[in-house]
């Protein structure tokens, strides 16, 4: 994947206009103010192609990187507010490494709640008769031997490029079952916001991904979903509940569209405190993990809409399960596994990985994915 080289890259070309200027139905008989001479210069329409062609792979010569990024430049500007200011350790502690007696704007340690980074005991085991249901399915989802498992991403620019980075290192490790098949399904500017409607764009492409990695809907089984939202704004409770609210819909959706997804892997963002624009800076990419949290804890109490078994009545999701906490106080070492994030793994922007970020993601999901119990078993094959 291409290293993200400026500011709020993802948010200033998603929007569906990109209005410059003055509004034209204000009628006056004041002399209209001068434009911003950096603004003026720039073709948004060109930008927006280039911002595209990035996304989707290709190169940009030197000359369009640097128009891409005077363009990213002005449109902050446009947007206005301060930035945020680049620090490389905020104080705040690992959800990890909270204990049940911490607090943080009210909420407990531990990614299960109450100081745990385990599930429950009956949720595990409701993970574990999960997983024994994970099996090579053919192309209309009945078992085969000569099957598959499919794997997929859901979420945003971040996600897909630490998924496709993580896909290529997977695909060529031994260990990884030679019947499971990888499909990045995340795309860039697609925050779960954008996922919310089950007749989204972002489906339709994940589908088209699907379909050109020669498998089925019904063969997807496992998902690995990235919580985020774009500028986030207000106190945990506000942006939180939002972000809990629109990845609920997502995974509902989700399991709507592939009927046979038993698991989802949640997560939440990497180190935000390099960033420089408001895309998702602290504290709000360490609150991410936060609604992650009440969505496990949410199915845990057996909420309806979250409901995986039959036998608790309509299904509307997969077993919800962490994935592997990403998140670190910049260079300050968590315990357990001294996770750091240095500047260097951070792209331009201070919120994109850079490529070094994203080998470091992808490794901690190949080792997630091949060692831990509530894991294993499908990415290795039984």
């Amino acid at each position: 994947m291409l290293r993200v080289l400026s500011i709020g890259l993802t948010t200033l070309f998603v929007a569906t206009t990109l209005v410059i200027g003055q509004d034209a139905a204000l009628k006056t008989r004041e002399k209209p103010a001068a434009k911003d001479a950096a603004s003026e210069a720039i073709d948004f329409n060109r930008a927006r192609e280039l911002f595209r062609k990035r996304q989707s792979g290709e190169d940009l010569s030197p000359s369009e990187e640097e128009f891409l990024k005077r363009a990213m430049e002005a449109r902050r500007k446009q947007q206005g507010g301060p930035a945020p200011v680049p620090r490389e350790k905020t104080g705040l502690v690992p959800l990890s490494d909270m204990t049940a007696k911490d607090r943080y704007q009210g909420q407990d340690g531990g990614l299960y709640g109450g100081g745990e980074n385990v599930p429950p005991e009956k949720h595990r085991q409701a993970a574990l008769e999960m997983l024994d249901q994970i099996q090579p399915l053919d192309r209309e989802g009945k078992p085969s031997d000569n099957g598959r498992v499919v794997l997929i991403s859901i979420s945003m620019s971040n996600a897909t490029q630490e998924f496709s980075t993580f896909k290529r290192i997977a695909d060529a490790d031994p260990d990884k079952s030679s019947q499971l098949t990888i499909v990045d399904c995340a795309q860039g500017g697609q925050a779960m916001a954008e996922w919310v409607s089950p007749r989204a764009e972002p489906w339709a492409v994940a589908e088209r991904r699907i379909a050109n990695a020669n498998v089925s809907p019904e063969q997807v089984q496992v998902a690995w979903i990235k919580l985020a939202n774009k500028g986030p704004r207000g106190n945990l409770q506000e942006h939180g509940q939002k972000l809990q609210r629109d990845t609920q819909a997502v995974i509902q959706n989700a399991k709507s569209r592939f009927p046979n997804l038993r698991i989802a892997y949640l997560e939440s963002r990497i180190y935000g405190g390099y960033a420089v624009g408001n895309l998702n800076p602290e504290p709000y990419a360490y609150e991410s993990a936060y609604p992650v949290r009440w969505l496990i804890q949410d199915q845990i109490k057996g909420e309806a809409e979250l409901n995986f078994s039959a036998e608790h009545g309509a299904v509307k999701a997969p077993l919800l399960l962490w994935g592997p906490y990403l998140w670190s106080d910049g260079v300050q070492p968590r315990q357990g596994d001294d996770l750091v994030w240095k500047r260097s793994d951070l792209a331009d922007d201070g919120t994109h990985p850079s490529r070094a970020g994203q080998e470091k993601v992808a490794h901690l999901l190949l080792n997630f994915f091949k060692t831990d119990p509530l894991a294993k078993s499908w990415f290795r094959g039984k």
